[in-house]
């Protein structure tokens, strides 16, 4: 695998992408509902569905476990190579959580198993000028977050679905879940979650997403 991406890039569904530019452009499923702050369990112009649907760049990375690594490093005290092993030898936790989506659905009580973001926390241990995480993936997507929204209790490196590992197209065999965030939040087949002053918006961010992402507040897209 070539880290630089261009590859990788190159051979993305340009329609997808070009496709959800647009939405962002024209204000795609934004529906003016006022700010409900959460009372709601769904949130605003989503629906709900029974399945998980796929969506990616067109690419779905093969990570054999005897390759996969996970990097932490940045503005972190104690930088952190995981093998595979390694990592599920460490202390794994279980979540039941929702999931809500930038395309508009949404899909009640996923039940997680994997590493909480606060155990990664406790071992990296940032620094006191960090103030975001940024998630890099195997197939070279990005995405960032507040480290105070990556800092909560439901947060976490999930190996595991409903019971079962978690399926090559759904970002196995680890991707992020912060279920506070619209889905794309939460990275697909994680290979480096680096910790920076500075925030360094991602994939979709630079392509017209919001830079937060908060559902309930329909923050869809760049309003700038």
């Amino acid at each position: 695998m070539s880290d630089d991406g261009v590859g990788l890039f190159g051979r993305l569904k340009d329609k997808l992408v070009e496709s959800k530019k647009r939405w962002a452009q024209d204000g795609r499923l934004l529906t003016g509902a006022p700010d409900p702050r959460r009372a709601q369990r769904l949130p605003p112009g989503q629906r709900l569905v029974a399945t998980w649907p796929v969506l990616d760049l067109g690419i779905q990375p093969d990570i054999p476990l005897n390759v996969w690594r996970i990097t932490v490093d940045g503005l972190v005290e104690n930088p952190t190579v995981w093998k595979w092993g390694e990592f599920t030898d460490e202390a794994m936790v279980r979540r039941t959580s929702d999931i809500h989506c930038v395309t508009a659905w949404s899909r009640y009580d996923n039940e997680w198993e994997g590493m909480s973001a606060r155990h990664l926390l406790s071992v990296v241990r940032p620094r006191p000028e960090a103030q975001h995480v940024i998630f890099h993936s195997y197939d070279t997507y990005t995405t960032n977050v507040p480290l105070a929204d990556f800092d909560a209790a439901d947060v976490l490196l999930a190996v595991k679905w409903n019971g079962a590992p978690i399926a090559r197209e759904h970002g196995g065999p680890v991707r992020v879940v912060i279920p506070k965030l619209y889905f794309w939040k939460s990275a697909k087949w994680i290979k480096r979650i680096e910790f920076s002053q500075h925030d360094k918006p991602g994939f979709w961010e630079v392509r017209g997403y919001h830079n937060y992402g908060d559902p309930w507040l329909e923050q869809r897209y760049d309003d700038e």
